[in-house]
């Protein structure tokens, strides 16, 4: 049985009955499938993350190998492409940093980094759209002209410019679509229904649940249940009396039509990395002066990470920027701050100064978002737990999507039995009882979080 039918849920299914074999697999979810936090992701991917180790990367390897073969025996039913990540600066400085991450990232495995001194018929810009594409590593810009010419809506203000190839963005909707029919099609079964109570055997293990559907109690017998829960991972396992170590972040995104076309439409998501001030008018500032209550807030540095992407077949464009992330308890319908739209506008206007036309007359924007369900080094739980017959799928923070496939297949391997990847004790609950893991993970500060 799997409790929860986001994209974690979904992909565990999909591994256990179209890679293992299994016949019976139940998946139990409260309301529809993918509509709780999985559709509210920026739908992107990456396989570049920070160490100490190999572990994170691996497993993003991996996952976005399962996503490239699903997409080749789909037709690429969820649109998933190869524009990469784009990160850059004002600020020359950064060009050291940058080196140094993807040097880091290089020895690790996400493949070569090639310096570009000046304009150079090397570096092949993300006008090719082919999920497969073989080149891999990133790519580090720093002559400004170059980087004006192969982004020309960025600021003319930018001097450094990384750009990490396996990366890009798909359909997460169609994505878990694709693993949600093929795994019905392979004896998947859901119940909507709340998980009230798992049951154990005198020695401990897991051997039922309830399910309320909110007209009857429905008793389930299982030896397996694998707590994919999402924003509710905590209070899942709670009823087998495990305390997993994570907190609830609320993130929001806005989405807005780009009428003027300032960002091209095979953009890459551009990552703006340097500290901002919002750009305001002389007469905006004044007036934002004197407001006592929220002026002082909308002057001040906001920190580094705006960052956006067009999406989607129009002219949408997508901003997401973590400058306020509140921990909480979930609670649905998320209420989101009225100014975040038009504070997430003017940051990534700061590197897309295009956008500015926008900021007299602000368009129509939908604001939404989810939680981020993170452990505190911010890499998921994947896999056994103290109760027999009991696993996590979970603590997926903002990467969700793109570590679902490599993230199930690696919990079915635990639930089945099979080998397991180097990597897979990385990802255990029992890993925080490792003095030499909890000593690693002390040294790694934001851990990849955007």
């Amino acid at each position: 049985m799997i409790c929860g039918a986001g994209i974690a849920g979904i992909a565990v299914a999909h591994a256990l009955l179209r890679n293992n074999g299994l016949r019976k697999v139940l998946i139990v979810e409260q309301g529809a499938a993918l509509s709780l936090t999985s559709d509210k992701s920026t739908e992107c991917y990456r396989n570049w993350w920070p160490g100490p180790d190999d572990a994170m990367l691996a497993l993003s390897n991996r996952s976005i190998s399962l996503m490239e073969e699903l997409a080749r025996h789909t037709n690429n039913a969820f649109a998933m492409d190869r524009r990469g990540y784009l990160y850059v600066s004002a600020d020359t400085a950064s060009a050291q940093a940058f080196h140094q991450q993807a040097t880091l990232a290089e020895s690790l495995g996400a493949g070569a980094l090639r310096t570009h001194e000046n304009a150079s018929a090397q570096y092949r810009s993300p006008d090719l759209m082919d999920f497969a594409d073989p080149q891999h590593g990133a790519d580090l810009l720093l002559d400004r002209a170059h980087i004006a010419h192969c982004f020309p809506y960025l600021s003319d203000s930018v001097r450094v410019a990384l750009h990490v190839r396996r990366a890009g963005a798909l359909s997460a909707q169609q994505l878990g679509m694709v693993m949600l029919e093929q795994a019905r099609e392979a004896g998947a079964r859901m119940l909507h229904g709340t998980l009230t109570q798992i049951d154990c055997d005198s020695a401990g293990a897991v051997r039922g649940v309830q399910v309320d559907d909110g007209k009857e109690l429905h008793s389930i017998a299982t030896r397996c249940v694998i707590n994919a829960a999402g924003p509710y991972l905590a209070d899942v396992a709670r009823l087998v009396g495990i305390d997993v170590p994570v907190v609830c972040e609320r993130h929001a995104k806005v989405t807005f039509n780009d009428t003027q076309c300032v960002v091209a439409r095979d953009a890459p998501l551009s990552i703006w990395c340097d500290p901002t001030t919002l750009p305001w008018s002389d007469d905006e500032r004044a007036a934002l002066q004197a407001d006592v209550d929220d002026g002082a807030a909308l002057l001040a540095p906001y920190p580094a990470g705006v960052h956006g992407r067009p999406i989607g077949a129009g002219q949408s464009l997508i901003v997401y920027w973590t400058y306020d992330c509140p921990v909480e308890s979930p609670q649905f319908p998320i209420t989101w701050d009225p100014s975040y739209p038009e504070i997430a506008l003017r940051g990534m206007g700061v590197m897309i100064p295009g956008l500015a036309q926008y900021y007299e007359r602000m368009p129509k924007a939908f604001v939404d978002g989810g939680y981020y369900t993170k452990t505190a080094e911010n890499r998921p739980l994947l896999g056994p737990t103290a109760v027999q017959g009991f696993y996590l799928s979970g603590a997926f923070s903002g990467f969700g999507i793109m570590m679902a496939m490599g993230a199930a297949e690696l919990v079915a391997a635990h639930v089945c039995g099979t080998a397991l990847p180097a990597y897979a004790s990385d990802f255990e609950l029992a890993r925080y009882d490792d003095p030499h893991y909890m000593n690693s993970m002390a040294q790694i500060g934001a851990a990849g979080q955007l």
